[in-house]
């Protein structure tokens, strides 16, 4: 998934002309950490997507759906909506894995704390 998301971010972005910088700031991340997103080599975009969709005046579906993919049902009738419940029920296991792995972390940051005190 982070791939077309960020293929997609990344063109959302080029079609707007701006740099990868111009948008990290506007996200207020760095640059490295924009590039890591828009190369697909962090899904911390979940983190800023009410800001990516606001930036490049999307709704968050649309960039969450394949613009190419189509699931066909009932006899022909075309319909994205099988998509996307699929990716939100990934942006709802991200969302849990990180919010996993923010309390691991605050628990290791506690304990290595306490023991200065």
């Amino acid at each position: 998934m982070n791939t077309f998301v960020a293929a997609k971010i990344k063109k959302l972005r080029n079609k707007r002309g701006l740099s990868q910088e111009k948008v990290a700031d506007y996200l207020n991340i760095s640059q490295s950490t924009y590039a890591r997103i828009e190369s697909g080599e962090s899904n911390s975009w979940v983190n800023y997507i009410d800001k990516i969709t606001n930036l490049f005046e999307i709704q968050p579906e649309e960039l969450l759906m394949q613009d190419s993919i189509s699931i066909s049902h009932n006899k022909g009738k075309s319909t994205n909506a099988f998509i996307v419940n699929q990716l939100s029920e990934q942006l709802i296991n991200q969302y849990e894995e990180n919010s996993r792995l923010k309390d691991e972390l605050i628990s290791d940051l506690k304990k290595r704390l306490s023991k200065y005190e």
